[in-house]
């Protein structure tokens, strides 16, 4: 399994991540600085400009430190908080080994760091 570190208010994150098409486009692009906006008080998100390849894309829930990829706004997605929420075409990309993201809560923008592990 893949791995992947990510760097925010000097707090190191270890994800473990899913083999997709997705994933691999996002781990050709590697390392990233990325200013993730802080919506909704429950994720944190980045746009990019072009799409990911997204085929296994569906309507999910989602857990506290997922990472996944919204296609219609191609955004890349870190959950911090649960709001019980489905979501249309979502892409799970990986998920976050940490106990406590409600960090993030207060975070308005944030620059994070990502790259393999």
């Amino acid at each position: 399994m893949k791995k992947m570190k990510i760097t925010a208010n000097d707090r190191h994150f270890t994800a473990n991540l899913e083999e997709n098409a997705t994933t691999a486009a996002l781990l050709s692009q590697l390392p990233l600085t990325l200013p993730m906006l802080n919506l909704y008080n429950r994720e944190l998100t980045y746009r990019f400009q072009q799409a990911l390849p997204a085929n296994e894309a569906h309507t999910t829930g989602y857990a506290v430190g997922d990472i996944a990829y919204w296609t219609p706004r191609h955004s890349l997605v870190i959950f911090y908080e649960q709001t019980g929420e489905v979501i249309s075409n979502l892409q799970k990309i990986g998920h976050i080994n940490a106990g406590d993201l409600k960090q993030f809560r207060s975070s308005r923008n944030i620059k994070m760091q990502f790259e393999e592990d």
